[in-house]
């Protein structure tokens, strides 16, 4: 299923140390190296689950087709009433996704901290990721004018994700030692790629064919989604045997704080490792402006380059595929050149894309493609990495509340970058002047990430300097 994705020889530097100097290969859950390979294996497998859903139903069919619901809803002037409150019925989508990120904000610090508490994430993954799988697979009952059931599955969906990722991401440190975090991370994400590209390809067989299938359009939407989170829930069972946990005694565990208190808490505990903060500020920024390239590519694509629609899903699917490559290939280099100067190299990329974007001619679908090419080949890798280089950033035994805080930066707060890109739309009036505005994330980001003395930051963290970061 992911061909090429495979698990580096354990040499030297690769092993995470034993608390004792042991070197026997054993981590401090007396995993031995056979154990920790097999779950490693079973960690990739979680990215291979959910990242279905991110690509075939957020990135292409359920925006457009709850919008298309919610209008069938809507009043003559266009408006829906949930709750006796006017919207716009193309609003619905929108206000969803807003109200997921914030369940999420207030679920994400509960869910790290009793993981951390406990030292028992894998019993919050599979309710998480069954809640998310379940409220996907559901999506199949979205006809007719059921733009409420639509929202309020969208919104558990989506939050069940978050949860989920907070707890997939804490295990890093613990199945990966510090020289091979970058290859590890990479190729997590180049197994999401992978499945991403190939459940899409298939949608779109079936989508484009459904009259020949002896489908209704609607008909084919609702599988394709529902399909997704039955992918979803089939192979969440891979990580689920073969991840193990480190469970905390009830004596050593701090006292539970309700969801905002607790984020305050972990926050304030942030600022006693202040290079970490620094870190995560620069991370936000430039994460904030790749989030937004990959969210208005479409639009830019569609409004100001007049493509269609068959053009824009077939962009989606060549960055899924290419991004497996780069994230493998973005691996690759961290070992030579070190992952915080691979991924600087990866946002100077990233600020010519916009350059070249800017420049791109209208009604020509061979210059989008090759752009989708060049997004593709850094996407995974930027995202990879990062993920690898906070890991080292990381308190031990403080794994879930942290990453906690990274995936609320990554899914919480990016809003600066529509909020910039359509700001620059409405001054301007033009598209490319946009996308263009965007270069401020990348720079300021690469500035902010350079400044951040990255061995200092690890050793004040606490943990082993890796021999390149």
């Amino acid at each position: 299923m992911a061909a090429g994705i495979t698990e580096p020889a354990d040499g030297p530097g690769n092993r995470p140390a034993a608390p004792d100097g042991d070197a026997s290969g054993r981590d401090e859950t007396g995993q031995d190296e056979a154990g920790l390979r097999r779950q490693r294996h079973g960690w990739y497998f979680y990215d291979f689950a959910c990242s279905v859903y991110s690509t075939s139903v957020i990135t292409v069919f359920l925006g457009p087709y709850l919008t298309e619901v919610a209008k069938a809803a809507a009043d003559d002037d266009g408006y829906v009433h949930p709750l006796g409150i006017p919207l716009r019925a193309g609003s619905v989508y929108a206000y969803s996704v807003s109200a997921s990120l914030v369940l999420a904000v207030v679920l994400m610090p509960l869910a790290g901290a009793w993981a951390d508490r406990t030292g028992r994430k894998k019993p919050l993954l599979a309710v998480s990721a069954y809640t998310g799988a379940g409220a996907t697979a559901a999506m199949f009952l979205l006809d007719g004018d059921r733009y409420l059931l639509g929202a309020f599955l969208l919104i558990v969906a989506n939050a069940s994700l978050a949860v989920s990722m907070v707890l997939y991401n804490a295990y890093l440190p613990e199945i990966a030692g510090p020289a091979e975090r970058d290859a590890v991370s990479s190729r997590g994400w180049a197994f999401g790629y992978t499945s991403g590209a190939l459940v899409l390809v298939l949608n779109l067989i079936l989508y484009g064919g459904h009259e020949r299938f002896g489908l209704s359009e609607s008909e084919a939407v609702r599988i394709c989604l529902a399909s997704a989170g039955l992918w979803w829930g089939a192979f969440t069972l891979i990580p689920l045997r073969r991840l193990r946990d480190r469970r905390i005694p009830a004596s050593e565990r701090p006292a539970a704080l309700s969801g905002p208190r607790q984020l305050l808490a972990v926050l304030k505990d942030m600022r006693r490792h202040p290079l970490t903060l620094s870190f995560l500020l620069a991370y936000l920024v430039y994460n904030d402006g790749i989030q937004t390239v990959i969210s208005q590519a479409s639009v830019y694509g569609k409004e100001e380059l007049g493509l269609g629609q068959t053009t824009l899903i077939v962009a989606v699917l060549l960055v899924q595929v290419l991004a497996v490559a780069g994230a493998l290939g973005m691996g690759r280099l961290a070992r030579t050149y070190g992952a915080r100067r691979t991924v600087l190299a990866s946002l100077a990329v990233w600020t010519l894309i916009l350059a070249a974007g800017y420049l791109l001619p209208a009604r020509a679908p061979a210059w989008f493609f090759a752009l989708a090419a060049a997004i593709g080949l850094v996407l995974g890798g930027s995202q990879a990495l990062s993920r690898s280089l906070f890991s080292h950033l990381v308190p031990r035994g403080k794994e879930a509340e942290y990453f906690a805080a990274y995936e609320l930066s990554d899914r919480g707060l990016s809003w600066l970058g529509p909020l910039v890109f359509g700001l620059a739309f409405q001054i301007t009036g033009s598209y490319r002047d946009a996308i263009l505005s965007l270069v401020v994330f990348f720079a300021l980001g690469f500035v902010l990430l350079a400044r951040v003395p990255m061995a200092r930051a690890v050793a004040a963290a606490g943990n082993p300097v890796p021999d390149r970061i």
